[in-house]
C-alpha cells in the first residue's frame, strides 16, 4: 500500500514536464498555497469535468491565493491535446513513471467496479506556502470535488 501523505507532512518536491514540454517544479510555488490533484487520465469524461470545474473557478482559488496543478501519468503531447480540446487554463503536468503520484500516495491499488486494480487514485493535497501539506484527501469524485473544496477552503463564500 502506498503511503498516504498527512496534514503537517513536507510535501514531496517534483519537477515535471507540462503540456508544452517545459518543466514545472513545486519550488516555483512556494509562498503561494498550491492545490496539486491527482486524475487518472486525460480526455476522459470524469477528467474531463474535473479539470473543466477547476478551469471555470481558477480566478476564485488564485484570489485566494492558490495555484492549481494537476498531474496525471499521460504523456506532455496527450496534455496539449487535452487542454486545446476544452480550452484548460490549469497546469497539466506529466508523471508518466508516476513517480511523483506515488510519492503522494496517488497511485496504488484501488477498488474500481468491485474489484481490485492498481491505478491512480483520484487524490487533492493542498500545499501551503511553507510546502507542508495542510489537506490530503484521497478516493474524490470527479464531479462535485471543486465545489466541495471551495466550500470546505472557505473560498469565494
Amino acid at each position: 500500500m502506498t503511503e498516504r501523505l498527512q496534514a503537517g507532512d513536507t510535501a514531496p518536491a517534483f519537477s515535471l514536464s507540462d503540456a508544452d514540454g517545459k518543466q514545472v517544479s513545486l519550488a516555483e510555488h512556494l509562498g503561494r498555497k498550491v492545490i496539486v490533484y491527482f486524475y487518472p487520465a486525460a480526455l476522459t469524461p470524469g477528467c474531463t469535468k474535473q479539470a473543466c470545474d477547476f478551469t471555470d473557478n481558477l480566478a476564485v482559488f488564485a484570489g485566494a491565493g492558490y495555484d492549481v496543478i494537476g498531474i496525471s501519468p499521460d504523456k506532455p503531447e496527450k496534455l496539449g491535446k487535452f487542454r486545446e480540446a476544452e480550452d484548460l487554463k490549469v497546469t497539466l503536468l506529466s508523471d508518466p513513471e508516476r513517480e511523483v503520484l506515488t510519492a503522494y500516495g496517488a497511485f496504488g491499488e484501488k477498488t474500481m467496479y468491485g474489484k481490485t486494480v492498481t491505478g491512480v487514485i483520484r487524490s487533492t493535497v493542498i500545499v501551503d506556502e511553507q510546502g507542508k501539506v495542510e489537506h490530503a484527501l484521497y478516493n474524490v469524485k470527479a464531479t462535485g470535488h471543486v465545489a466541495k473544496l471551495l466550500r470546505d477552503l472557505k473560498i469565494g463564500a
